[in-house]
């Protein structure tokens, strides 16, 4: 976190940081402000309440994620879709605090960043292209059955929920299943 760094911005990094080393409903909007070396009341210049200040962090959350994702590259609409699969999987392991926060809506609803119109529909409109590419789907029912699917697999292998049910699962096998059973054609 650079000194130079916008306040705004510094109150963000610092959460995001946070996340790396507890749990998002421990992110309170004092420790925050702590972190970022100013104090309790600062934040209130920018955010809100404390709702909008996470709904901010978790945008940073969903701005990486879709930076990885839209990185993926393969040889065949098939297998980037398996393997943006498994980089999505792959986020929610390394960042399962932040990828817990950028799906409480329930919690970031109205915190004033927008997220389902700023960050959850350009995401599902990325998906759904990677899986028009690949099938006609022309409602994008496919493409949200497929997204909902994987990321069921990827709350189960970042909590690691699998493991007491059947230790030793294959992760990437199980993300080419979930491809194909929507793609409809082998694995």
């Amino acid at each position: 976190m650079s000194a130079v760094e916008p306040l705004r911005d510094r109150l963000v990094t610092a959460g995001v940081e946070m996340l790396e080393d507890i749990e998002a409903g421990q992110l309170g909007l004092r420790a925050i402000a702590r972190a970022a070396g100013v104090s309790h009341g600062a934040p209130r210049r920018y955010f809100p309440t404390h709702n909008a200040l996470l709904a901010a962090i978790a945008a940073r959350g969903y701005a990486d994620l879709r930076t990885e994702i839209e990185a993926v590259q393969a040889d065949s609409p098939r297998e980037r879709l398996i393997r943006t699969g498994l980089a999505y999987v792959d986020f929610a392991t390394r960042r399962r605090e932040m990828f817990t926060l950028m799906f409480r809506h329930d919690l970031l609803e109205g915190a004033g960043e927008n997220l389902c119109e700023t960050a959850t529909l350009p995401l599902f409109r990325h998906w759904r292209g990677l899986v028009a590419a690949a099938v006609d789907d022309p409602s994008g029912a496919r493409a949200l059955s497929l997204w909902t699917n994987l990321h069921g697999i990827a709350v189960v292998v970042a909590n690691r929920s699998y493991e007491a049910i059947a230790p030793g699962t294959d992760v990437p096998l199980l993300v080419e299943w979930a491809v194909a059973q929507y793609l409809g054609t082998p694995a």
